[in-house]
């Protein structure tokens, strides 16, 4: 039948026919060769044989190349889900961040008003500090004022403490915020008292004629103000009569110092109630 042979052709399968053909056209080539050196042809077993040997080395090339490709495949497909994995691990780190972010932000602005509050509280008390500095005497200050110096009389009456303090007291009345007497500044626990002829005032070294009292306050005010009160009057009074050196001068800016810290001692007051400290010192009274 002549169309046999197209038909086992159809039916060989593709791998086997590449083989065969390939396998023929080398025989033949080979064949030709000895030919023409007058060898002998193979034998047509031999040449099966040889052929048989390049199919199965080529088919075994094909299976490797198929199990490389079958196990790249594989590593591949395991690459991928790592790198899967990992993404998915780092979105959830990522939103673990953010959310750490969007925690720590609120705690910044949470601090930022307590410290803002802080330091409002803070610069309060210390405005405050200073006012009661400032009227308590522990702290120095400046401003208008009036300076009145008093010196003894020429006949030799002398300037006693009870005479300062009538004068000290006079401007306390008439609005001084705060006075010194020759650069010793007065407090609530100041005291005027004579040791012989020498005025203390807030312990040694005592003063010594001129008195230089310094007071600060509304110097167009002030001086006619000294005078309206009990205690100015009176020393003014005193001076006139005893003969005094009194000198009145207003001054733009006069600067008195604070107290010394020999002043800012307590001796009796402990920090507790009133109720614990009479209980402390014994004077406790019956109910």
């Amino acid at each position: 039948m002549p169309d046999a042979p197209t038909s086992d052709r159809a039916r060989t399968p593709l791998l086997t026919l590449i083989t065969q053909e390939s396998m023929d056209e080398d025989y033949q080539h080979v064949a030709d060769r000895r030919a023409a050196s007058r060898q002998p042809a193979p034998t047509g077993r031999r040449s099966h044989w040889t052929a048989a040997v390049v199919v199965a080395a080529f088919g075994v090339l094909v299976t490797i190349a198929a199990v490389q490709t079958s196990a790249s495949s594989g590593i591949n497909d395991a690459n991928r889900d790592s790198l899967l994995r990992r993404m998915e691990d780092q979105r959830a780190e990522a939103a673990d961040l953010q959310t750490r972010i969007v925690r720590l932000r609120e705690l910044i602005v949470g601090l930022q008003t307590k410290y803002e509050s802080a330091a409002e509280n803070a610069q309060s008390a210390e405005n405050r500090t200073e006012r009661l500095a400032a009227t308590t005497g522990f702290g120095a200050v400046s401003g208008p004022g009036v300076v009145i110096t008093v010196d003894d009389a020429p006949d030799g009456e002398t300037v006693r403490g009870e005479d300062l303090a009538l004068l000290v007291n006079g401007l306390w009345e008439a609005g001084a915020e705060a006075v010194a007497i020759n650069g010793k500044r007065l407090t609530a626990r100041s005291a005027l008292h004579n040791s012989g002829a020498a005025i203390n005032l807030n312990g040694p070294p005592p003063m010594s004629p001129p008195y230089v009292v310094s007071a600060i306050g509304d110097n167009k005010t002030l001086p006619a103000d000294l005078l309206d009160t009990s205690s100015g009057l009176a020393f003014t009074n005193v001076a006139d009569v005893l003969g005094f050196s009194v000198k009145r001068q207003n001054v733009d800016d006069v600067t008195l110092p604070a107290a010394t810290q020999r002043q800012l001692r307590l001796r009796y007051a402990v920090k507790g109630t009133a109720e614990q400290n009479r209980i402390k010192h014994g004077k406790e009274t019956a109910p």
